[in-house]
């Protein structure tokens, strides 16, 4: 994929690259942003911008790609390019902005590294950008392509429900009355808020629920401030959003999904918020007749923090061979453990594959575990919430 020209340039300079790009992004987003206000009030997200965790998630993506590049010159990275490419998808990124990222980014490399950016440099990082922007793109298209294009669509809010005290869930339906498409368990909308100062702030949801025929539903966890900002989205949907108003949902993205066998061994593991998308997975293969076993694994503060608790149980219950494992740092009742998740005493089956999703020290712990007990590394999959800093690349 990456010329042999360019292979040789990008190898020597990598880790010079590599280590400036901490630098060389926060030059990048102030640039861009302050040429394109826009970006930061409508598309990217302010919190993760305060907090740079955006800055890092793009550092750690470019380098992955690289090295992927290098390492596996006649391979794709498609397990970070898809999910890069749905959440670009469910936030409307255009073609067009990938130039506006080129211009300042490469404008922030020379500023960064001076006269070490010869033209055979800037040629080479340029040829590994735009390979991993046009795959991008034709992802992004393929995804707007099977869900009929990209659009803001408004639907009404129907039901308001508390989980618990930092935890409600919304159901909707469509505002105008039409159709709804088929998503796959396991998958988010992006829902876009008009914030008092003006802003047209997006966050993606995982969708809660299992896939109905006219409804969506998602859960939000109010985010607290602490070292990072209050989250802007999360407060106003808790403390401003009742059943009647009416929220700008996207289509259905994501791809932590299934596509195994009703044979297929599976272990659903989630940790606090994380539960969401387990909770539709659980949900589908309740109904789907699967027969082999599934493992549910969840850890939480408390059975009072654990969200979405009585459906979990109840379609953990319904599954033909499941085990049911819950972790509570307090409070935990008969049957369930007190602590973090550890998987040292859950039996897993040859074969199983696993889906996680919650913070990224749960999700490097489990994966750990995971492998530690003969699950292939190809047979793990993840969601993290925000930026993906942990694994850059891995499936």
């Amino acid at each position: 994929m990456l010329s042999e020209q360019s292979a040789v340039t990008v190898r020597a300079t990598l880790p010079a690259v590599g280590a400036s790009l901490g630098e060389i992004t926060e030059r990048f987003y102030a640039g861009m942003f302050a040429a394109h206000p826009e970006l930061l009030r409508d598309l990217f997200n302010r919190g993760n911008q305060a907090a740079g965790t955006q800055r890092r998630a793009l550092a750690g993506s470019i380098a992955a790609f690289a090295t992927q590049l290098l390492e596996h010159p006649d391979e794709r990275p498609d397990a970070m390019l898809q999910r890069i490419a749905h959440k670009h998808a469910s936030l409307g990124v255009t073609a067009d902005q990938y130039e506006i990222v080129h211009e300042h980014l490469f404008a922030a490399i020379a500023g960064v590294l001076g006269d070490a950016v010869t033209p055979e440099v800037a040629a080479a990082w340029t040829e590994v950008y735009w390979l991993m922007a046009n795959a991008l793109i034709a992802i992004e298209r393929r995804l707007h392509e099977e869900r009929g294009g990209h659009g803001w669509r408004p639907w009404e809010v129907v039901e308001r429900i508390t989980e618990t005290a930092d935890v409600v869930t919304f159901r909707l339906r469509p505002a105008d009355g039409g159709p709804v498409r088929d998503f796959r368990a396991g998958q988010y909308v992006s829902v876009r808020v008009a914030l008092a100062d003006g802003a047209r702030q997006i966050r993606q949801y995982s969708l809660s629920g299992a896939p109905g025929p006219d409804e969506r539903q998602f859960s939000v966890k109010r985010v607290h401030g602490g070292p990072t900002p209050d989250g802007e989205v999360s407060g106003h949907l808790h403390a401003r959003v009742r059943a009647g108003d009416v929220l700008e949902l996207s289509e259905a993205y994501g791809d932590l999904v299934l596509d195994v066998g009703a044979d297929t061994p599976l272990l659903l593991a989630s940790a606090g918020i994380g539960v969401t998308p387990m909770t539709a997975l659980l949900a589908h293969i309740a109904g789907s007749g699967h027969r082999a076993p599934v493992t549910v694994v969840h850890g939480d503060r408390s059975p009072a923090d654990h969200a979405l608790r009585a459906d979990h149980e109840a379609y953990a219950a319904k599954l033909a061979a499941g085990t049911v494992h819950f972790w509570y740092e307090q409070d935990a009742p008969a049957g369930a453990y007190t602590g973090y998740v550890d998987l040292t005493p859950v039996p897993v089956a040859p074969g199983t594959r696993a889906y996680l999703c919650g913070p990224p020290p749960f999700l490097r712990a489990v994966r750990e575990q995971l492998m530690g007990k003969g699950v292939a590394p190809a047979g793990i999959h993840y969601e993290v919430f925000g930026p993906d800093l942990w694994q850059a690349g891995r499936g």
